[in-house]
């Protein structure tokens, strides 16, 4: 009997399924992972889900270990944590971190598996992806000593990024959204919180992450002259409008991109992807990361869950998804 596995896909925009996946003995240089945990990337998954990436990004969007295409048959994710089970001696039973879908089981290279520290529990491990992602915005940001700054938008990302930003000698950080119920959240990762319309401004930088045109332009609005916004937001194929009159030019402010596809320029040099996630890692040893992880379910669940997550009926910032036991493989 053939190995298998079972892996969460998107046969169509709205609609998951939980498959078999034939699963090949590892070769030289390959490991076998079973999966403890996965984490659902709530903003990106949520685009995808829905159908809503642009054509455009089809190739942008692909994930390392992406099967089938966008908008769907797509088997997609990219927070895996698991233990080797089949592999190199060095790594045998121990537990590493991947960027595969929602999978049980599964078959990569050594190269794709980083090692997490014993110092970060593996349910907290399935973060990296995403602390990954505020390593780089952070090092594309370059935040100085005694530093105002605001992070708008307090989803996934934007807490990640402002956890790291809470841990910046003398600088003052405030986590803003819309949501109260974030100020929780907030205060749990050591920042300060404040409603839209009460958020300090005269701010050196604002990271934006909320993926929202009113968050984008209320950013603006908290910056001091020549202050700069870091855009993190990914807004799939919505068109956003940006007041770029009234002050704007006067005040000679900058909006710049980020985003972890590429390793910033001011670390490009010295510092390669495994290096960012290894360090992301590390930085995971922190507990009070805990606080980003708001739900988990069932891997059996993630056909029912992740329409609730993609409508926001079940409010998230990661949603942890929870594998079986250890069993023997099946074949």
């Amino acid at each position: 009997m053939p190995r298998a596995a079972r892996a969460f896909w998107l046969g169509s925009p709205g609609q998951g399924e939980i498959r078999t996946a034939d699963l090949r003995r590892p070769g030289a240089g390959e490991v076998l992972v079973r999966t403890l945990y996965s984490g659902v990337s709530r903003g990106t998954e949520s685009l995808v889900f829905r159908g809503g990436v642009p054509a455009s990004q089809y190739t942008a969007m692909r994930a390392p270990f992406q099967e089938g295409g966008f908008p769907g048959p797509v088997k997609y994710g990219y927070l895996n944590v698991g233990v080797v089970e089949e592999g190199p001696a060095a790594l045998l039973g121990r537990t590493v971190f991947c960027l595969f879908p929602h999978q049980t089981r599964y078959v990569v290279p050594v190269a794709a598996v980083t090692p997490v520290p014993d110092t970060v529990p593996a349910a907290r491990a399935v973060l990296a992806g995403t602390v990954e992602t505020a390593v780089n915005a952070l090092w594309d940001a370059a935040p100085l000593l005694g530093d105002r700054i605001a992070v708008v938008g307090a989803g996934m990302v934007g807490c990640a990024v402002a956890a790291l930003l809470a841990r910046f000698p003398a600088v003052r950080v405030q986590l803003v959204d819309p949501d109260p119920a974030r100020a929780a959240t907030a205060a749990a990762l050591g920042a300060g919180f404040a409603l839209p319309a009460d958020a300090d401004g005269d701010c050196d930088l604002v990271v934006h992450t909320s993926a929202t045109e009113e968050g984008l332009a209320r950013a603006l609005e908290l910056l001091a002259p020549e202050g700069t916004v870091i855009e993190l937001s990914w807004y799939g194929d919505r068109r956003i409008s940006l007041p770029l009159g009234e002050s704007f030019h006067s005040r000679r402010l900058v909006v710049r991109s980020s985003q972890v596809g590429a390793v910033a320029p001011a670390r490009r040099a010295r510092r390669t992807f495994a290096d960012r996630l290894a360090l992301a890692l590390d930085l995971l040893a922190d507990p009070a990361f805990d606080a980003l992880i708001t739900g988990e379910s069932a891997f059996e669940e993630l056909p029912s869950v992740l329409p609730r997550l993609a409508s926001g009926e079940l409010p998230a910032l990661c949603h942890r998804i929870r594998y079986p036991a250890a069993g023997p493989l099946p074949g």
